[in-house]
C-alpha cells in the first residue's frame, strides 16, 4: 500500500525548538529538574494594556471572521509603524496579516517557488528557513558564514551563491539564533550585489529588530536600498517585542502581487488570523512603547551575565550577541572530550544531549541551525536561571576526561 505521506515531506525535519520542548516537557513530567535556554519567546507577560486592547474588543463583539489579509485597522497601524520606524512607505494594500510571522514566510514561498528554484540561506539560519523551501518544491541553498566574519553574509559569498535558478536570498537581521545585525556598510555591499541581478528577491526578516544593544542599529534593506522594494518582502511582527507569541499575528510588506498570492492561500487555508488577536496587535503598534525599552534593557543585562558565564566555562567560547537574545556559543573545545559513561562527545547534538541529561540544561544545537559546532541559548529567561543553568554547564564539563 502506498505510503499516505508525500516523498517531499519525509525529508523536513521537526522544527527543533518544539522538539526541545517536548523533550524538556517530559523530563519534567517525569520529576527532573530543567533549566531551560531553549525559549525563543520573551519570559514576561504581555503588557497589560494590550490585554485590556483584547477585553475591550471581545467585549464589543470583536469575535468573528475579518478579512484574510487582516483587518484594515490593523494593516494601516502597520503601515504607520513601518514609516515611524523603519522609513518604509507601504499602503495597506501592500500588507498581509498572517498567524504569526512564521505562515507569512511560508506562504512567500508557496506562491512564488517553482519546483528546482534555489533559495539562498545564509548560515547559521532560523531552523525553519529550509524546510519551509524544500516543502514548497524549492532548493535551499546553504551559504556557510565564518566567525571572522561575525556569522554575517558577505558580498561575495552571496555573488558566488546566485544562479540562474535562485529566487529568493533571505536576511534575517538581528538573526535568530547568532544575534548578529547587518551594518549599514554590510548591507550596502549585499544590496548592490542584488541590484546586479535584478531576477533575485530578498525576503528580509526582522522579527527581532527591537532587540538590540550597544552600539548595534537597525536598518532594514529596503530602506537602504529603495529600489529593492520593488521585489521585497519585510516580514514582522509583534510575537518577540511585545511578548505576543500565543497570539499569532505577523506581516509582511512588498509588491501588491505577491501580497495578493499570499492573500489567496490565507483565504484557502486559516481563513484570517484572529479577530482578538488583531485588535490587540493595533494597540501593540499604536499604543505605549516604554514596555519594549525595559524588555531591552532587561535583556541587555542577561545578555552580559550569560556571555560571561558561558566565556568562564572550558570548552565554550562566545561573542556578546549584537542583537535578538540567543547566544550562540562555540563548544569547539568540548568537541573529543568523554562523558563519565564513556560517550564521545562529536558533535553539539552529542554536547546538547549530555547536558540535558547529565546537568539538567537544555539548549539547541547548532547543526540544527546549519552550523557546526555550536549551541544557541536562550537568555530570555531570569538571572536566577541563568545563574544556576551555567553553574551546572559548568559542574558537568568538569566532569569530562579528555
Amino acid at each position: 500500500m502506498k505510503d499516505i505521506v508525500t516523498e517531499r515531506l519525509r525529508s523536513v525535519k521537526a522544527s527543533p525548538s518544539m522538539a526541545a520542548k517536548a523533550r524538556v516537557d517530559a523530563l519534567r513530567a517525569a520529576g527532573m529538574t530543567i533549566v531551560d535556554f531553549t525559549l525563543g519567546e520573551p519570559d514576561f507577560p504581555t503588557p497589560s494594556h494590550i490585554v485590556q486592547a483584547a477585553i475591550d474588543a471581545m467585549l464589543a463583539g470583536q469575535t468573528r471572521y475579518t478579512g484574510s489579509s487582516g483587518t484594515p485597522t490593523l494593516r494601516k497601524a502597520i503601515a504607520r509603524k513601518l514609516e515611524r520606524e523603519n522609513g518604509l512607505s507601504y499602503a495597506p494594500e501592500d500588507i498581509v496579516v498572517g498567524c504569526g510571522a512564521k505562515q507569512i514566510i511560508f506562504n512567500a514561498f508557496a506562491s512564488s517557488l517553482d519546483p528546482g528554484d534555489e533559495v539562498i540561506v545564509p548560515a547559521p539560519f532560523w531552523a525553519s528557513y529550509p524546510d519551509m523551501v524544500a516543502i514548497n518544491g524549492g532548493i535551499p541553498v546553504i551559504v556557510p558564514c565564518a566567525a571572522p566574519d561575525g556569522l554575517k553574509l558577505t558580498a561575495p559569498a552571496l555573488e558566488s551563491a546566485i544562479s540562474p535558478r535562485t529566487r529568493w536570498v533571505v536576511l534575517n537581521t538581528p538573526n535568530n539564533p547568532s544575534g548578529a545585525v547587518y551594518t549599514g556598510e554590510e548591507l550596502r555591499a549585499i544590496t548592490n550585489v542584488l541590484l546586479r541581478h535584478p531576477e533575485v528577491w530578498v525576503l528580509t526578516d526582522e522579527i527581532y529588530e527591537h532587540f538590540i544593544y550597544g552600539d548595534a542599529r537597525h536598518i532594514s534593506p529596503v530602506r537602504l536600498e529603495p529600489v529593492l522594494q520593488r521585489r521585497a518582502l519585510v516580514v514582522n511582527g509583534v510575537s518577540k517585542a511585545y511578548a505576543m507569541t500565543g497570539w499569532r499575528v505577523g506581516y509582511g510588506a512588498g509588491p501588491r502581487p505577491l501580497i495578493k498570492a499570499i492573500d489567496l492561500l490565507l483565504s484557502q487555508s486559516t481563513t484570517c488570523p484572529s479577530a482578538i488577536s488583531q485588535a490587540a496587535a493595533v494597540a501593540a503598534l499604536e499604543g505605549p512603547q516604554a514596555c519594549v525599552a525595559e524588555a531591552v534593557a532587561m535583556f541587555s543585562g542577561r545578555r552580559d551575565r550569560m556571555v560571561a558565564l558561558l566565556n568562564d566555562i572550558p570548552g565554550f567560547r562566545c561573542a556578546h550577541p549584537s542583537g535578538a537574545f540567543y547566544v550562540f556559543a562555540s563548544v569547539e573545545g568540548l568537541i573529543g572530550k568523554t562523558d563519565p559513561a564513556g560517550g564521545k562527545l562529536d558533535s553539539s547534538l552529542a554536547v546538547m544531549s549530555f547536558l540535558l541529561e547529565r546537568a539538567g540544561v537544555a539548549a539547541i544545537d547548532g547543526a540544527s541551525y546549519g552550523m557546526e559546532p555550536y549551541l544557541r541559548l536562550s537568555f530570555a529567561t531570569s538571572l536566577d536561571q541563568i545563574e544556576q543553568g551555567c553553574a551546572r554547564i559548568r559542574k558537568a564539563c568538569a566532569s569530562l576526561d579528555e
